[in-house]
């Protein structure tokens, strides 16, 4: 057994004074769907649902002399460095940016009560975290990083250890999300080459995929923050040494609005409510197919904090990305029955979920903005066709991403 397993385990038999193990759940809809042995690690139903928690334990328990913790985080980092600091009766000072919702400041608020501090600093991440080590080294406080930290990398190995202990051996395959590499760097530790894996990352946050291709961590020009549990603009630098022999092979990339049509899935099928990162393992599934068949394979579902009132957004993006929603920007003819005629191009099947139309005095042409929704998305096809035909002039603005900021 090597000293990192040896660790691991240590961290895990420590958290049993916190928390009872996650569940692992054999998950027969999925199993039926690609044929194979699916299991849900369900990191998702921790106290502060998600697995982060274990990383900010084993950093405190090992600085027992310690009183003052600092962290810089808008999302599921800052909840559990809450949580524990409240489990430690230890000081914790927690930078987030102005921006974050209400829910998660109100959340982490709760979980650390009188023993954390929030401070709403910029707009920004990157502000953040610049004030939280700038109090660090006035105050003497210890900086709690969310990944790029060996402690925090061994107790994020303690999903690892549950996982073996659960299933009683390593699985076939492990299937998990990349934010800044401080879970997957655990993970892989620990099994060394006992299991495969397969990481998964937002598309507009893959800085592991950016990394392997230019041999170091880079940091990403921009990132997209949908994904926020794994989007990250730098991998660790500590992260990257446990993960730079992993090959793009096994690095999948994931469309942030495919993901939502996971989230939907899960939530209507088997009632799992998960966050856009924390679905990332499962949506994978969908890019691995016929390649996982007969084999036992664990997702992480790594994280629930999800605001309901992002369920809106959640199912557009799905429908989206399946086809069956878009937007047009049609020039309609300033004559009577022009509107009718249009109109008659759409089928039984067909909403209309917005309409906007300015008629200009003078103009032989007005504008519409107009949004049709339908069952499948072979339905546009003849639909697109029937208006060439009439000589109907449009712009489909669906995927374009100016655009849809100001008319979605």
């Amino acid at each position: 057994m090597s000293d990192f397993q040896t660790f691991a385990k240590e961290a895990e038999a420590a958290l049993r004074d916190v928390f009872a193990p996650t569940p692992l759940q054999k998950n027969d809809h999925l199993s039926a769907m690609y044929e194979a042995d699916i299991w849900l690690k369900r990191e998702d139903l921790s106290p502060v649902r998600s697995y982060k928690l274990r990383g900010a334990f084993n950093a405190m328990r090992k600085l027992p002399d310690q009183k003052d913790f600092v962290c810089a985080s808008a999302g599921n980092h800052a909840q559990g460095v809450a949580y524990m600091c409240r489990q430690f009766g230890v000081r914790g000072r927690i930078f987030m940016p102005v921006t974050t919702p209400q829910q998660k400041i109100q959340k982490t608020k709760i979980f650390g009560g009188d023993q954390v501090t929030i401070d709403l600093v910029g707009d920004y991440f990157d502000d953040c975290l610049n004030a939280a080590q700038a109090y660090c080294a006035e105050h003497a406080a210890h900086f709690l990083s969310p990944f790029d930290d060996e402690d925090v990398i061994e107790g994020q190995a303690s999903v690892a250890v549950e996982i073996e202990e659960q299933l009683g051996r390593a699985p076939d395959q492990i299937i998990l999300p990349v934010g800044g590499g401080g879970l997957s760097a655990g993970m892989i530790s620990y099994f060394e080459n006992r299991a495969q894996f397969t990481l998964v990352e937002p598309l507009g946050g893959a800085c592991l995929w950016a990394a392997l291709i230019a041999g170091k961590p880079v940091k990403l020009d921009k990132v997209d923050t949908f994904a926020d549990g794994a989007a990250v603009g730098q991998i660790g630098q500590k992260t990257w040494e446990r993960l730079k022999d992993v090959g793009l092979a096994n690095v999948v990339r994931i469309p942030e609005d495919r993901i939502c049509l996971t989230m939907l899935d899960m939530l209507n099928v088997e009632g799992i409510v998960l966050e856009p990162a924390g679905a990332l393992a499962i949506d994978a599934l969908k890019d691995l197919g016929r390649s996982i068949s007969g084999r036992q394979v664990v997702c992480l579902s790594t994280g629930g904090n999800f605001d309901f009132e992002r369920l809106p957004e959640v199912k557009e993006r799905a429908q989206r990305f399946a086809g069956v929603k878009k937007y047009l920007i049609l020039r309609m003819p300033q004559r009577p029955g022009a509107l009718k005629e249009f109109l008659n191009f759409l089928g039984p099947e067909d909403d209309i979920t917005r309409f906007e139309y300015l008629k200009k005095s003078a103009r032989n042409f007005g504008s519409i903005l107009i949004g049709i929704e339908t069952k499948s998305a072979d339905r546009f096809e003849n639909f697109f066709k029937r208006l060439d035909e009439a000589g109907f002039s449009y712009s489909d603005i669906t995927n374009d991403e100016i655009m849809a900021q100001f008319v979605v």
